[in-house]
């Protein structure tokens, strides 16, 4: 081989052997008079060069991937909390991936998904909670989907009706951790971290309040209705309270508690009263609370149980001691008589009328009206001369108390303590019974009736004893035999004038000297005789059946007799219809 040849075969690109394009390009070059061996040999280095490297870029991919996985779940194990479930009845207004959890109206979760419970009664909703939101699992935390909600209390969640609803939570203080819980369909009417304390309320029923209803100290709203519950024996409500701090500080052991509603009227025998409190409890009622007079003694510990009376009369009046039961019988109407009405004695109330009742004896067939009264024996004082001392059973055992009632009812009895219906108001026609001494009245005594139960005494009220007394002088008026009365006198006038007739003829035939003096007394006698026939005439004609004075006598009763009736009239139809006082009567 020449050295043309060796050097055209060293000239040809090694790396290029076998590529078609190399041997178009050598062949190419050789046609063009040879090879340049200084350009031919760098250019194949420098296509080794760009080609190594490029298998080496597939492999940085899955790194890269890696990498980024790597970086989501760092950011999801530290941006993210655990996953808790609630459970609710329905999932209105709820959505995956959007619907919110809210604290303080702080985004602290969200909802990650919704699931329909295996048995179909209620819906699971997994809340995924934040990195810092992990002491919402506390057992205690509650949870509420907020939505627009109008109750007693107002109108909330409006603000949803744009952004949409989203579930609430109130944080627990429990230290246990739990994972699921069951949804509020409501908000709680009070949440853990308010300031205050709770009360519990006995009453006989519910009335007008409600949760949310308001609780006033001296018409300002210091709390609310929380809840309420009927006891097991459904007997009586028990109502929960919140005061809120530091207007607890107010309630005392003493303190005493009244249904408040808007407007308060009362119409019984002590006439009308209006009271009112705050316009809102018109619509919502509401509690109010206050302290006696001995003051509202030391703070009462929370959940402290109260009774809440109807009023605030009943409220604040004095608690009453041991009571006793006393029958009354009256010989009279008892329209106007309700079951409690006032017993007082002299004004100052010692009871109320607990029963009235119609009874018939099967011995007699008489119709009795008795009335059941209680009285309490605290509201009577004992002391000397004006000095209180207590009440007149204190420091008695039950049977002691009963013992010694009866034996002062008796002696009171002897001295004429009676029961009487007076009427308390004209407007309202109610009656009340009055205790009080009659010295006048006929003599009684106590007598048992049933067991212990005692009948006291009683007598009729003024304006029946009135028209009894007319019709008693009525009939006694009826009975004087007037007319033989004239006739008697009549009788005896005629027989002593027959007697001075004669006297008068004697002494014409006596001597003149005595003649002159028994003629002057004989003419006197006459005139006096005159006289009284005179006045006898004009009484005979005053106390004749039919003399105009006797009529007018009569007439004059009769006419009291029936201004007592009708006042008797007037007074019933006042009962039926009182408000003829202020309208006028308006028919029959």
């Amino acid at each position: 081989m020449s050295n043309e040849e060796r050097s055209g075969a060293q000239g040809r690109p090694v790396t290029a052997a076998g590529n078609g394009q190399g041997q178009a390009q050598g062949q190419a070059q050789g046609a063009a008079g040879g090879y340049h061996d200084d350009v031919l040999v760098p250019e194949a280095a420098v296509e080794d060069r760009r080609y190594r490297w490029l298998p080496s870029l597939i492999w940085l991919l899955p790194l890269l991937a890696a990498l980024v996985g790597a970086i989501l779940t760092y950011r999801q194990m530290t941006q993210h909390g655990p996953t808790i479930t609630v459970s609710f009845k329905t999932a209105e207004g709820l959505e995956a991936g959007k619907t919110k959890l809210r604290y303080k109206d702080v985004e602290v979760g969200q909802v990650k998904s919704i699931e329909l419970a295996d048995d179909r009664s209620h819906v699971e909703v997994d809340i995924e909670l934040n990195r810092k939101a992990g002491a919402f699992r506390a057992r205690d935390s509650r949870y509420w989907v907020v939505r627009p909600r109008a109750d007693i209390s107002g109108v909330s969640g409006l603000g949803t009706l744009l952004s949409g609803a989203y579930i609430g939570v109130d944080a627990g203080k429990s230290a246990e951790m739990v994972s699921a819980f069951e949804g509020l369909e409501s908000p709680p009417p009070l949440k853990y971290d308010e300031a205050g304390s709770q009360f519990r309320l006995r009453a006989k029923d519910l009335g007008s309040l409600d949760i949310g209803s308001p609780v006033l100290y001296r018409r300002v709203t210091v709390g609310r209705v929380t809840g309420y519950s009927l006891d097991d024996s459904g007997d009586r409500v028990t109502i929960d309270i919140f005061v809120n701090s530091p207007y607890d500080r107010f309630v005392g052991t003493n303190s005493r508690f009244w249904e408040a509603s808007g407007v308060e009227a009362k119409l019984d025998s002590s006439g009308v009263s209006v009271r009112t409190q705050s316009l809102l409890t018109v619509a919502l009622g509401g509690i109010a609370f206050a302290s006696p007079i001995e003051g509202k003694g030391e703070a009462a510990n929370e959940h402290t149980a109260f009774t809440l009376a109807a009023s605030e009369a009943d409220a604040m009046k004095k608690p009453d001691g041991p009571s006793r039961f006393l029958v009354l019988n009256f010989d009279q109407s008892l329209r106007g008589l309700q079951v409690g009405a006032i017993v007082d004695f002299r004004g100052v109330e010692l009871g109320q009328v607990r029963a009235i009742d119609a009874v018939v004896d099967e011995n007699t067939n008489e119709i009795h009206m008795p009335v059941l009264i209680e009285v309490f024996s605290d509201r009577m004082k004992r002391g000397r001369g004006l000095q209180a001392q207590g009440p007149l059973g204190a420091g008695m055992t039950q049977k002691e108390l009963k013992e010694e009632g009866n034996r002062w009812l008796q002696n009171m009895v002897k001295r004429g303590l009676r029961a009487q219906l007076r009427t308390g108001n004209l407007l309202t026609g109610q009656l009340y019974v009055s205790l009080d001494f009659f010295p006048q009245a006929k003599p009684a005594e106590m007598r048992s009736v049933q067991g212990d139960l005692m009948e006291l005494p009683t007598v009729g009220n003024s304006l029946d004893e009135f028209q009894q007394q007319i019709a008693e002088i009525l009939a006694k008026i009826n009975k004087v035999p007037f007319d033989q009365i004239g006739r008697d006198l009549q009788r005896t006038l005629a027989g002593m004038r027959r007697t001075v007739n004669a006297a008068e003829k004697t002494v014409k035939g006596l001597n003149d000297n005595l003649a002159p003096q028994l003629m002057g007394t004989i003419q006197s006698l006459k005139k006096t005789l005159d006289s009284a026939d005179r006045t006898l005439v004009s009484a005979n004609r005053t106390l004749a059946s039919d003399s105009p004075t006797q009529e007018e006598l009569q007439q004059t009763l009769r006419s009291v007799s029936k201004a007592a009736d009708s006042l008797r009239r007037l007074t019933d139809y006042l009962e039926r219809h009182p408000e003829s006082l202020l309208r006028g009567k308006t028919g029959n």
